[in-house]
């Protein structure tokens, strides 16, 4: 369940410290789906230490993806409004997205993160 709150402007966001991240699986797009030579289908895990930020801003244009919180909270900072998420379902990150994140509680949080990217990007 989603909880919004205001928060500071993203050109603020501060840059990224405490997350630690484990490439846990990645598929070749190209030979599955038409059209999609060069691309892969990414999974990671994330873990941010309490205080703990994935900044400064970035987007996901032409990076789609989605997130589950296995334990924690983290909260999504986007278009001037910060929710937070967690444990379970999490947010989606479209060609529209813009984000920062971080996590405000006292425990780590953890998250699985699913993308699709350019190969190169591994």
């Amino acid at each position: 369940m989603a909880l919004e709150t205001t928060t500071m402007s993203e050109q603020t966001a501060p840059a990224t410290k405490g997350v630690t991240s484990e490439l846990l699986a990645t598929m070749d797009l190209g030979p599955e789906i038409a059209g999609m030579a060069g691309r892969q289908l990414r999974m990671r895990k994330f873990t941010f230490a309490p205080g703990a930020v994935f900044g400064p801003v970035h987007d996901h244009k032409d990076r789609p993806g989605m997130v589950y919180i296995l334990q924690g909270t983290i909260t999504d900072h986007r278009d001037g409004v910060a929710k937070d998420y967690g444990p379970g379902p999490g947010w989606l990150e479209d060609r529209t997205t813009k984000h920062w994140l971080e996590n405000r509680g006292t425990l780590p949080a953890v998250e699985i993160s699913v993308d699709i990217v350019r190969k190169e990007t591994e």
